[in-house]
């Protein structure tokens, strides 16, 4: 049985959904001031992920489908707050990168990190400075590094736990979104990326994490000459998320293209769950429990592209994992090899001994 020293998930990871007004509003129950929030616009096609943190300012804009650059777009996050988050004014009208359209209806997932850490980086290269905030209790935080193009730049992650999971983006120029997963992690040789923003299966990049030799431990990781990862003079943000029992998971399982498929024990019930198939192509696929509050699990968006929210059976969220009920190709084709990360509605036994329970 799992055990828990985080009684309350929302303390550091929450979902809300919205409505958009086209004029300065406040969204409320997140829970926690949050560091890094993720928008998806949910009814229409054609609206990009817009994704926040408080590292780089909350009116910088990147976006998950999309290899650009940062933008300032003060139609979107502007600040947080003890509860939330501030959206500015749809000034532009309709766009693809607003957040506030109105009576769009919109997600945002948001993870709490908090304290600030600051630096050089070490490794090979030019040293470059990098600050962060930080939760060692919830395996969470975002740094901001500068690149130097040099292979074996390595970079503080200040979570004192070896990451199971990296998102790096290049914030000043147009690169992909690269994704280190554990599961991904073949060997030296083959270290494995995954990008985000689009279909393709696992790469065996050696230039991405560090060319030659890929370190990865309790204190820093490494990234290699490749310019999404490390420009010499870019500015880069990552995401860095070390699992936490009973709170976060990383894992892996097989499809069997079957509606009794899989079942992947986390130790908790899920609230978020985000999967993507490496050994061949497929979206990064994203469930919550705010937008399916009971099973079947069915209301999907897709981290790379910019599509309206999507509905077929998926998952039946449980009290101890989740459960593939659908034989659908993007997260149980026969043989897939998919990765997940997940984070937690509820541990399945906290601090507090309380068990929970089943939806």
């Amino acid at each position: 049985m799992s055990y828990s020293t985080i009684d309350k998930p929302s303390d550091y990871f929450n979902t809300v959904t919205y409505t958009g007004t086209a004029g300065g509003q406040t969204i409320s129950g997140v829970g926690n001031q949050p560091d890094f929030i993720w928008v998806k616009q949910r009814g229409d096609a054609g609206y990009d992920h817009s994704l926040h943190n408080s590292v780089s300012g909350m009116l910088k804009q990147l976006i998950s489908n999309s290899t650009s650059a940062e933008i300032t777009n003060t139609d979107t996050v502007t600040s947080t707050n003890a509860d939330g988050f501030v959206l500015g004014a749809d000034t532009a009208g309709p766009n693809a990168n607003s957040n506030n359209q109105d009576g769009k209806t919109y997600v945002a997932w948001n993870w709490k990190a908090g304290s600030a850490v600051s630096g050089n980086t070490t490794g090979s290269g030019t040293s470059k400075s990098y600050t962060g905030s930080v939760n060692t209790a919830a395996g969470f935080s975002i740094i901001g590094y500068g690149g130097n193009g040099t292979a074996g730049h390595t970079i503080p992650h200040n979570l004192s736990a070896t990451p199971d999971a990296i998102i790096v983006k290049n914030r000043s120029a147009a690169w992909n979104w690269s994704v280190y997963h554990k599961d991904s992690f073949t060997s030296q040789a083959a270290p494995g990326v995954v990008y985000l923003n689009t279909t393709a299966a696992k790469a065996n990049d050696t230039n991405v994490w560090g060319n030659s030799s890929v370190t990865i431990n309790s204190t820093v990781f490494s990234v290699g000459d490749y310019e999404g990862t490390n420009l010499d003079g870019s500015n880069l943000v990552a995401y860095c998320f070390a699992q936490k029992q009973g709170y976060s998971k990383f894992g892996s399982y097989t499809g069997n293209a079957s509606t009794n498929g899989p079942f992947v024990n986390t130790g908790f019930k899920p609230a978020f769950v985000m999967v993507k198939r490496i050994n061949g192509t497929s979206d990064w696929l994203i469930c919550d429990d705010v937008r399916n509050p009971s099973n079947v699990v069915n209301k999907k968006l897709f981290a790379n592209t910019n599509g309206e929210e999507d509905s077929y059976d998926s998952f039946d969220f449980v009290s101890n994992g989740f459960k593939i009920t659908s034989s659908g190709t993007g997260h149980n084709a026969s043989g897939a090899d998919m990765i997940y990360m997940a984070f937690a509605e509820n541990p399945l036994v906290g601090s507090n001994f309380v068990p929970t329970t089943a939806r």
